[in-house]
């Protein structure tokens, strides 16, 4: 296993069990829960080859919106077709790998996100 992998792997595991902590609070973290990765996701998105060289380059990526809204229940699929991983919010996707995660409770979380120009996702789950 790779170090990235072992990291990614490990960032996972304390972020989710922060975001299951969500409840009525409007500005809990929303929680998450490992999607189906054959079950087709409401919110899919694919970081093409290339995008880590087109950011070096100084190319501004809008890939994934700023703000995303998503209902309980939704999921999303992101496929990191590109040669490095990126962050997207609490998500790390490392290269060629693929992310699929549904969204359990309400909340919001704003984190980076490194394939839009702002730098920034708003990740907004209600019920």
């Amino acid at each position: 296993m790779t170090l990235r992998r072992c990291l990614a792997g490990l960032a996972v595991a304390l972020v989710l069990p922060l975001a299951a902590c969500g409840g009525d609070d409007e500005s809990a973290a929303p929680g998450v829960e490992t999607g189906d990765e054959s079950a087709a996701a409401e919110y899919e998105y694919l970081i093409p080859v290339g995008a880590g060289e087109a950011l070096d380059a100084g190319e501004p990526l809008e890939i994934l919106p700023a703000e995303l809204d998503v209902r309980v229940g939704e999921s999303i699929r992101i496929v990191n077709d590109d040669d490095r991983g990126h962050t997207v919010g609490p998500f790390f996707i490392g290269a060629n790998e693929t992310l699929t995660y549904r969204f359990s409770s309400p909340g919001e979380l704003v984190g980076v996100c490194t394939v839009h120009p702002s730098g920034e996702i708003v990740l907004t789950v209600s019920a």
